[in-house]
């Protein structure tokens, strides 16, 4: 899938800016030899030479065959190439393939089938063009791989060229063709005017040849040069079958002759197992002071267990004879050793390395036997970066040395296997489209350049503006922080970035801290790469504290989240988890406990070394099984061993894995534990341990992951309907399949029945009719293509068999109709049957004639010669085979048949009689037939609901305070919602407004002004309750900066009211919301309560909604009135809906404009769906899949479906929709004929207009009155080209879809409903327990005994004041929208949770709502956990005055400043304005002071004065 974002998201300016593709070329014949000249590629096969252009497309190619004359005599023997269709009688096998730049030629020599040397010079340019041959031996002379040959330069009186090659020396048996010196090492000329012209090893002072020791025969590996040093590298096997790796010099600072004569060497010691290690592939480190070299070896003394080792290769002063290879026969010398700097890497299976230098890393490219190409970094300091798999066949093909960079680019790297070069891009930096994750790639080829704000090459970057990964790979974070502590207590925060730039890339740099309280008492100038902050308060906050730092880098961006806390308040006993928790808050660790960075180490190794403080019981790891998987992982592994109890997680740690993969258990005893094995990016074998509780991972176990298996062939490759006819499936790794799936029984996972490593067995699934069907593997959670299909035809017919006796035996002739099935004796178990006993029949031949098939069976001594009927099994089938009738019965049953026929004949004449009336019967039938199906499906379908819907919904999308406030406050006035929590300019105006709204505000502050004005306003006529709503709410915002006295305020006035109510009837205090303290109620309790609301609540809400959303959306749903068959309402049951069926459909997204497309996402979809509501699908299944939506908004989608080749747009309503009068039915897919599997393509309205633009039909003020859709209109219409329309439909019959939804949400409501009335902790929110307790005390004081009354109070003021409105309202907590029909769900779930909440129990009838009769059976339950619930807040430790002080002025500070307090007290003074003579009364009778009433005169004068000024 994540081809498809790609696809969608990522478009490429240049092909060669799109790095994500790979290339190859297919070799006629297995690869001998290849070279790489700047921009073209020449390949030597067996039988063909091949000249490519860098990217491997073929510029042309030669064949290698040809015709040999006089092959007998090598001076006189003639070779000309033939075509591939022409005779040939020899090849010419290369050996040595050399590109000679300089000179726009190659050479190529190699050997005859004579078993003489050959050689040529092709023109670069055109590899058919032969410049020069000549009848030599230049290289092995031996057709086999153990020499190296290149090209190199000595220094004599001029540079001249030469070929050197290097090669196994051969045996007396093995040379033919040879003359001159018998050397293991040449110099040959590349041209004439060298002396001994062209080919020729002789100088004019001949050296002795170059010999190994002994029966030593070396095995040369590789070679080059640098400088004027040749340096040659073999192996040499030892008496012991050990073997030595040896390194050798040679000075061209003279002559040719001089030069073989300075032969020197060493032995490289690779570290571990060095007596039998080999080099298998080696590359040389360009660049930098020293000579560096790597090397892959094995240790083991095969190809299994390789190290990669990098040596430093300069020669050193060396002067003695080598002790291996003897110049002019002297063997005397020393075995001189070297050792290596480092071994870099180790990894099964290696076969080949690449090093490049990019800046100040080298690159490494490492190929192995399995299929791999992996690349890692070093830095200066021999440290590495994290291994990543650049490419991974799904086959074992090995990789062969001889990696090479395409020097045209130097992107992409040619990888050689034995019949295919690829081309491999070396990075896929565009994938990576943020600063964090291109630095996070930890990829020396990839820099994030600023001015373009993209992750690409340095050389794709214009100017200096770049920012890439440090120069060593000891930091793995982009930015990392410290706090540390002077002994003054002062502590400083020190935030430093990890990078390495270009000039100008960190201009500015800047560290910034939005926050409201400033953070810092003084900052330290910034200095790249820290900033250093000194902290204003010398403690930090008990939980720590969340900061986010902002840090500038030129024209980029970082945001960082720091958690700073007091170092040690880090506390618990000595743990890893403690340790790494530590150093990850920016702290230091020392003696086993934490401290601040400037006093312990901060370096997370540390943590490896602590002893854990916890007593544990060590685990120990018996086994796993399976322990072999392909890299799709396995699901439900089973680990076996000891102590294994407390277990957590089993963590999988692999040599290229930088961070370990966990697994979490799934189910655990002492012995066992089940998890499963992920996925992996690599084939090789993994550490597996066990993770404790206290962060140690103990045990020592392993898993090797392999290829993915792969289908070969199907054995048959038919079956029968019936089924369990028995497959053999042969491929590769069988023994790693899960099971196997059908094409046409996709639920069906068939389990095999036998496997091994090469083959499986499993019984087909049965078919309803003849198929093919294509076989899928099934990998833990991967489908693999077989590639193979099963071929299903009608079962068998058997039609007669014939007994004969042989001796005491009985021989059975079974005669079989043929078909293509093509069944084998052995698919077929016999059994002869008289009387019920059975005799079994052992099938011994089987034989074919024209259209019968014959299976000839024998029983041995039966003691009876007839049998009544032969029991045939075959599969699971059993059919029973009875011989054919003589011809006397046949007579006798044609005169039985002659009555019969009469009696016929009566029956359909009394039958034409009473036509009219059995038709009417049929009717009547029919009719009850469907109602009967329509209740039978009912029920079926309410058995078997499960509630399967998806919890995974991505991030839950909540609304920030403000605005879940606002919402809450002004549910009925936007107008107010926008303008409180809209922020105010600083102008002139403004100014003196503000002024005015200081001394409202002083005013309202003063408890006896504010009290007396909200009885005066309750108490005028025509202060409506939405003034008394409004009032409220501007009061919450007005002093939402000083709950606490917001608070005190609304206690007052609830004793007020509570008063008012205690003569009458108290139940209904706090009921309704008719009085403004009720609302200051409910704005109360949304403030306290959103940070519970917030963390606790609402993820089940939102996970609830979505539950019932999804729901919906699987049945059909009508596009005009909102019905739906699934609902949890009656009034918005679609009880009219016909009958409908799923359909999958394979959904592409048109990229650009060229027709181009995006892989299938798979969308649900119902045949009834009009074309916007699958738009609506597709939209929201790709939102579900990638967790972001579709960058195209539905209305500017277009959607096309895929129809005999050519793609047919969809559309609500086009020429070919139904009319019924003056009513037009919606496009569904079922009008447009839409399969199951078909192929959907999305396109933008912008990149692909339509010929003929729609806009959407819901725009239409009359839309429904001109469209319909499930609902048939009210028309008059001839009904036969639709009879499903003429089915009678009764509501009553689909309500069990009510309770089906209900079974299916029911799980996330109970979820929800417990979290709201769970306690956490035994605690209940402050604001609850406060409030409660209020409530209580007020009961006390006013002698209220009746514990019902505390009941409906508390009720009244949680659940109906704040909860229900939640539930009914989510739109107040998310950033969504609510349909109609969701609001009449939600009431109905809404009123089930009062219902728990009433202390009255609920009388059932046959009238009572179906919305009450679906919670009958929980409400019962539900109450006996609210009753509970009461009693433990009740009984829970009464919270302090203090306490809930703190707690309302941290829920002051954390939203302050989000509201606009001034435009609220600015509506505030309308109301003062409209009552102020009747407020002032109020006053008086209060006995309020005069100061009191001259500062509400003198807020009064500052109003008009502002009103005056505005006029003017």
């Amino acid at each position: 899938m994540l081809l498809l974002v790609g696809v969608l998201f990522i478009f490429c300016a240049e092909q060669s800016r799109c790095q994500g593709k790979d290339e190859d070329f297919t070799l006629e014949g297995d690869l001998r030899h290849f070279a790489v000249a700047s921009d073209t590629i020449y390949i030597a096969t067996e039988k063909t030479l091949y000249q490519l252009s860098h990217d491997l497309t073929q510029v042309r190619n030669v064949s290698q065959r040809g015709v040999l004359v006089n092959g007998e005599d090598n001076e006189n023997a003639e070779f000309h190439r033939v075509s591939e269709t022409d005779v040939w009688n020899a090849t010419f096998s290369v050996n040595v393939l050399l590109p000679f730049v300089v000179n726009n030629s190659v050479i190529i020599c190699g050997l005859i089938d004579n078993g003489c040397g050959y050689c040529e010079i092709l023109k670069a340019t055109n590899i058919s063009e032969v410049l020069y041959r000549e009848y030599i031996l230049v290289g092995s002379s031996m057709n086999r791989s153990a020499s190296v040959a290149f090209l190199g330069t000595v220094k004599e009186t001029r540079n001249q060229t030469y070929i050197l090659t290097a090669s196994q020396q051969a045996t007396s048996t093995e040379a033919r063709c040879t003359s001159g010196l018998e050397s293991i090492v040449f110099l040959h000329n590349t041209n004439d005017g060298q002396f001994g012209r062209i080919f020729s090893s002789t100088s004019s002072k001949p050296p002795g040849p170059v010999k190994n020791r002994g029966e030593s025969y070396a095995k040369f590996v590789d070679g080059f040069q640098i400088g004027f040093v040749f340096y040659l590298f073999s192996n040499v096997p030892l008496e012991d079958n050990g073997n030595r790796v040896r390194l050798i010099w040679l000075n061209g600072t003279m002559s040719k002759s001089e030069t073989i004569k300075s032969l020197r060497g060493t032995t490289l010691i690779p570290g571990t197992g060095a007596g039998g290690s080999r080099l298998l592939a080696s590359s040389l480190i360009p660049g930098g002071p020293q000579v560096l070299w790597s090397g892959v070896f094995t240790v083991d003394g095969q190809n299994t267990d390789t190290v990669l080792v990098v040596f430093d290769i300069s020669p050193k002063g060396e002067s003695e004879k080598d002790p291996d290879f003897c110049t002019e026969g002297d063997c005397s010398g020393n075995v001189q050793t070297r050792s290596p700097e480092t071994v870099l890497f180790r990894q099964n299976n290696m076969t080949s390395v690449l090093a490049v230098r990019q800046r100040d890393f080298v690159v490494f490219f490492i190929g192995t036997g399995d299929g791999q190409l992996i690349k890692f970094a070093m830095d200066k300091n021999y440290r590495t970066s994290c291994p990543r798999v650049l490419y991974r066949s799904n086959d074992d093909r090995k990789v062969l040395p001889g990696l090479h960079l395409d020097e045209v680019d130097r992107r992409h790297v040619y990888v050689p296997f034995k019949n295919q070069m690829k081309r491999i891009p070396v990075t896929t930096c565009n994938e990576y489209e943020s600063l964090r994750d291109c630095w996070s790639a930890q990829d020396p080829h990839c820099i994030w350049c600023s001015s373009t704000q993209r992750c690409t090459f340095e050389v794709d970057c214009n100017g200096t503006e770049w920012l890439g990964i440090p120069d060593d790979f000891q930091q793995q974070k982009l930015v990392s922080y410290k706090t540390e502590r002077s002994p003054s207590g002062q502590i400083t925060l020190k935030v430093q970035t990890h990078l390495t730039v270009g000039q100008g890339a960190v201009t500015p740099f800047a560290c910034q801290y939005p926050v409201k309280v400033p953070l810092c008492s003084r900052e330290s100038p910034p200095n790249f790469p820290q900033c250093t902050c000194i902290l204003s308060n010398s403690t930090l906050p008990v939980g720590g504290v969340r900061v986010p730092v902002r840090i500038r880098l030129g024209r980029s961006d970082l945001l960082e989240h720091l958690n700073l806390t007091n170092c040690p308040n880090i506390t618990g006993p000595p743990t890893a988890d403690l340790c790494r928790q530590c150093i990850k808050a920016g702290c230091g660790w020392s003696s086993n406990h934490c401290t601040w960075a400037n006093q312990g180490s901060t370096n997370a190794s540390i943590c490896q070394t602590i002893q854990s403080g916890m007593n544990i019981t060590k685990p120990e790891i018996h086994s796993i099984s399976p322990s072999v998987v392909s890299f799709y992982g396995r699901n439900r592994a089973v680990l076996s061993g000891r102590n294994l109890g407390q277990v957590t997680r089993v963590r999988i740690q692999g040599n290229m894995d930088c961070s370990p993969q966990e697994s979490p258990v799934l189910d655990r005893t002492d012995v066992n534990l089940i998890f499963h094995i992920p996925t992996a990016n690599n084939k090789a074998s993994v550490k597996v341990c066990v993770v404790l509780p206290d962060g140690s991972c103990v045990g020592n176990a392993s898993i090797t992951y392999l290829s993915s298996p792969s289908c070969t062939d199907l054995t048959p490759n038919s079956a029968w309907l019936s089924g369990k006819r028995n497959i053999t499936v042969k491929g590769p790794y069988m023994e790693l399949v899960e099971g196997v799936i059908h094409s046409h029984a996709k639920n069906n996972m068939l389990l095999p029945l036998s496997f091994n490593s090469t083959q499986l067995t499993y019984g087909t699934p049965e078919a309803g009719s003849a198929l093919t069907s294509t076989v899928y593997l099934k990998v833990a959670n991967e489908t693999l293509n077989c590639s193979k299909t099963i071929t299903y035809y009608p079962d068998p017919v058997f039609t007669d068999f014939t007994p004969t006796l042989t001796g005491s035996d009985v021989s059975i002739n079974i005669q079989k109709k043929a078909d293509k099935l093509d069944v084998t004796i052995a698919e077929l178990s016999v059994w002869g049957v008289n009387y019920g006993k059975q005799y079994e029949c052992k099938i011994e031949d089987k034989e074919t004639n024209n259209d019968t098939d014959f299976f000839i069976c024998e029983i041995k001594n039966p003691q009876v010669m007839e049998f009544q009927y032969l029991l045939i099994k075959y599969g699971d089938k059993e059919v029973i085979l009875k011989p054919k009738s003589s011809y006397l019965l046949l007579i006798l049953l044609v005169l039985l048949l002659i009555p019969c026929i009469i009696i016929a004949v009566v029956i359909i004449y009394r039958r034409k009689q009473n036509q009219l009336t059995t038709k009417m019967n049929d009717l009547m039938e029919n009719l009850e037939l469907d109602i009967r199906n329509d209740i039978r499906q009912g029920f079926i379908e309410l058995q078997t609901e499960k509630a399967d819907l998806l919890e995974n919904v991505g991030a839950i999308p909540f609304l920030d305070y403000k605005h879940f406030a606002s919402r809450i406050f002004f549910p009925e006035s936007e107008a107010l919602m926008a303008s409180c929590i809209k922020d105010i300019g600083q102008d002139a105006e403004k100014v003196h407004l503000d002024e005015c709204c200081h001394g409202l505000s002083r005013l309202i502050q003063d408890q006896l002004f504010l009290t007396s004005m909200v009885h005066t306003l309750e108490e005028q006529k025509n202060f409506t309750i939405k003034d008394k709503c409004t009032l409220a709410s501007l009061l919450t915002v007005a002093l939402h900066s000083n709950l606490s006295y917001l608070t005190e305020v609304m206690e007052s006035l609830l004793k007020d009211l509570m008063q008012q109510n205690s003569n009458t009837q108290p139940k209904l205090l706090l009921r309704r919301t008719e009085s403004i303290v009720e609302k200051l109620l409910t704005n109360w309790m949304s403030i306290c309560l959103y940070g519970f609301l917030r963390e606790n609540v609402g993820q089940h809400l939102f996970l609830m909604v979505s539950a019932l959303t999804q729901q919906i959306s699987k049945g059909p749903v009508d596009c005009v009135t909102e019905k739906a068959l699934y609902t949890l309402s009656e009034d918005w049951l679609l009880w009219q809906a016909q009958d409908f069926s799923s359909l999958k459909l394979k959904v592409l997204f048109a990229v650009g404009t060229d027709g181009e497309v995006s892989e299938p996402l798979e969308v649900d979809a119902l045949t009834c769906d009009t074309i916007e509501q699958v738009k609506e699908k597709i939209l929201s299944t790709f939102k579900a899949k990638f967790g972001f939506p579709y960058n195209t908004p539905l209305r500017d989608t277009d959607i096309e479906f895929e129809k005999d080749g050519s793609f047919v747009r969809l559309e609500e309503v086009d020429a070919s929709s139904e009319v019924l009068g003056d009513v037009t039915m919606l496009n569904t897919l079922k009008h447009y004929k839409v399969t199951d599997g078909a192929k959907i393509k999305v396109l933008s309205k912008k990149t692909h207009p339509p010929l003929s633009p729609q806009g959407s039909l819901k725009d239409d003020k009359d839309f429904s009155g001109k469209y319909f859709h499930l609902i048939d209109p009210d028309v008059d219409e001839d009904q036969r080209k639709n009879p499903e329309r003429k089915k009678l439909k009764l509501k009553e019959v689909h309500l069990t879809k009510l309770l089906s939804t209900k079974v299916a949400v029911h799980s996330f409501v109970e979820n929800l409903f417990r979290c709201i009335w769970g306690m956490q902790h035994n605690k209940a929110p402050h604001a609850i327990k406060y409030f409660f307790d209020f409530l209580d005390a007020q009961a006390e004081n006013m002698k209220i005994t009746d514990p019902d009354v505390l009941h409906i109070w508390k009720t009244n003021s949680l659940p109906l004041r704040f909860w229900v409105n939640i539930l009914k309202n989510p739109q107040f907590v998310f950033d969504m929208e609510k349909t109609p029909h969701l609001d009449g769900c939600l009431s109905v779930i809404a009123q089930a949770f009062m219902d728990s909440f009433s202390l009255s129990d609920i009388q059932l009838g046959k009238h009572t709502p179906t919305n009450k009769l679906l919670y009958t059976k929980d409400i019962p339950k539900f109450k006996q956990e609210v009753k509970l619930y009461y009693k433990q807040i009740r009984e829970q430790q009464p919270i302090t005055a203090s306490e809930f002080k703190d707690f309302l002025l941290l829920e002051s500070k954390k939203h302050d400043n989000e509201f606009n307090e001034a435009e609220a007290l600015r509506e505030l003074y309308k109301f003062i304005q409209k009552y102020f003579t009747e407020i002032q009364e109020k006053l008086n009778q209060n006995g309020a002071p005069s100061e009191l009433k001259e500062q509400l005169h003198h807020v009064k004068d500052l109003f008009d004065g502002l009103k005056s000024c505005s006029w003017n």
